[in-house]
């Protein structure tokens, strides 16, 4: 996605969605659903000011994957490389639990104004593009890029993935 109406010099803002699973996460689900309605809320005020908008959905689909984008926790925003929000909290996911062999697959949780919700709200995401619009450079937590290892969580998602995958009879 694109968003650009202003007719002087722009200036590019990324943002990245990663995940793990938006087929069958509701959390992963409600975060893409949280971005697109967090950009059409900034997308005139954006354009008004020359912001060119990159957007890039990533299915996260190895660890390998996981390891070269710096992915620690799904689902992820990320704005120009730094996370929207700088406290990794996880819990259990019911949805990408579905009983065998992905048991006990924990999702992110996020953190906004003192609560927690399962995905981020809106205003969350709303607040992140306006402060990276704002001040370039700054945000919660800057990517450090390519890692050593990936969090056990996620371990735990890609070896039951790929038992399930070799099995072929588990999660639909």
């Amino acid at each position: 996605m694109r968003i650009t109406t202003h007719a002087g010099p722009t200036r590019r803002i990324t943002i990245e969605f990663l995940y793990l699973d938006r087929s069958r996460c509701t959390r992963c689900q409600q975060t893409d659903a949280g971005l697109e309605e967090a950009l059409a809320e900034v997308a005139r005020e954006l354009g008004e000011t020359g912001i060119e908008v990159d957007v890039r959905k990533i299915h996260v689909r190895t660890e390998e994957q996981a390891r070269t984008l710096g992915f620690v926790s799904s689902p992820t925003i990320r704005i120009d490389g730094r996370d929207i929000a700088p406290d990794i909290h996880e819990t259990a996911c019911a949805s990408c639990s579905c009983g065998c062999e992905t048991e006990g697959v924990a999702c992110r949780v996020w953190t906004y104004q003192g609560q927690e919700y399962d995905a981020p709200p809106k205003d969350l995401i709303v607040d992140a593009i306006r402060q990276a619009v704002s001040n370039p450079g700054s945000g919660p937590v800057e990517t450090v890029g390519p890692q050593t290892d990936v969090p056990d969580n996620l371990k735990r998602f890609f070896a039951a993935k790929r038992r399930a995958d070799a099995s072929a009879a588990c999660c639909g």
